[in-house]
């Protein structure tokens, strides 16, 4: 039997769990970014999140929750990315080690930060002998599996963001977040519309992984052929329960341009002084294009995610120079 999908009032009853521990980040406003939308722009800076990234909210919520449930001994997951740092550091401020499993390729910048929250990380070389290796410390160390975004309780978590943002901004006619396993997506949608039915809710996805797009539009979950894109927090394919509530709530889906990605990455830089890093800077790109759905609308904009190296960085931005 599939699990019940989580409400609006999982998110309110999150956002009261996450009170004093998440940091409630900041909503910006740019003119440069309301003359190239046509509308109002509202900017929620989760790249400012606790680890650099949202992921915290729904990793330390999901803990809070199983820990009343069934005792256990290791939280375990599989994520090569911000749901490892946010994982780690939520196990350390709840007392509980953690064993990130990280499938290649991994980035190691990424890496240091997980391992220097004191979690200990295996390297496996694909995601699915990462995920029988996940599965067999569960098993034997009596740990606790914490999906990256298919969880009921981390999308509620993640789901905080755009409650904090629609708490500063109650009038908001559209949000626009990033989606790649649906984790925060789905969270957005359920805040949402949970204030206001009538609030359009986009995603935006990767050209080089449109499985989200072409999952909603076959009716069940698709998994990528390829996902070679640079936003690699994207490179996910949706879980059952995230595509339960995306096929309900969605309104479209934005494809984005690698050479997009880096373009707002480069705004964000330049213009607002905000380090994002691809998959973070993914939502931006439409405000940045002028979609029309988007004009003289009042617009909340999630930015996911910062943690980029500067080599990285300086790295993409140059590789795409000559096409900004």
């Amino acid at each position: 039997m599939a699990s019940p999908l989580p409400t609006f009032s999982h998110v309110q009853q999150a956002a009261k769990i996450l009170e004093g521990i998440a940091y409630r980040t900041p909503v910006l406003r740019s003119p440069f970014l309301d003359d190239r939308c046509g509308g109002t722009v509202f900017l929620k800076c989760e790249n400012l999140q606790r680890t650099g990234a949202f992921k915290f909210r729904g990793a330390y919520h999901a803990l809070v929750r199983k820990e009343t449930t069934a005792p256990f001994h290791q939280v375990v997951t599989v994520s090569s990315g911000n749901h490892a740092q946010g994982l780690a550091l939520a196990s350390q401020l709840l007392g509980y080690s953690a064993h990130i499993v990280m499938p290649e390729p991994v980035n190691v910048f990424k890496r240091i930060r997980v391992e220097e929250l004191g979690a200990t990380v295996t390297v496996r070389p694909t995601r699915q002998d990462a995920q029988e290796f996940a599965q067999e410390l569960v098993w034997r160390q009596r740990g606790l599996f914490i999906h990256p975004y298919n969880d009921v309780d981390v999308i509620a978590g993640q789901g905080t963001a755009t409650w904090e943002l629609l708490q500063a901004e109650p009038t908001l006619d559209a949000i626009v977040a990033p989606v790649g396993g649906g984790g925060l997506f789905s969270g957005a949608c359920l805040a949402a519309h949970g204030v206001n039915p009538a609030i359009k809710v986009y995603g935006c996805e990767p050209a080089r992984a449109l499985d989200v797009r072409q999952s909603l539009q076959h009716g069940y979950v698709v998994q990528p052929d390829s996902a070679d894109t640079i936003a690699e927090g994207l490179r996910t394919s949706l879980g059952e329960c995230t595509f339960g509530i995306l096929r309900d709530h969605i309104e479209e889906i934005f494809v984005v341009e690698e050479e997009e990605i880096v373009a707002a990455m480069r705004v964000a830089f330049e213009r607002l002084h905000l380090v994002l890093e691809p998959s973070g800077a993914v939502a931006l790109a439409p405000i940045l294009r002028g979609e029309s759905v988007l004009a003289n609308k009042r617009v909340g904009v999630i930015l996911s995610g910062g943690n980029i190296s500067l080599p990285d960085f300086f790295s993409l931005s140059n590789q795409f120079s000559q096409t900004i």
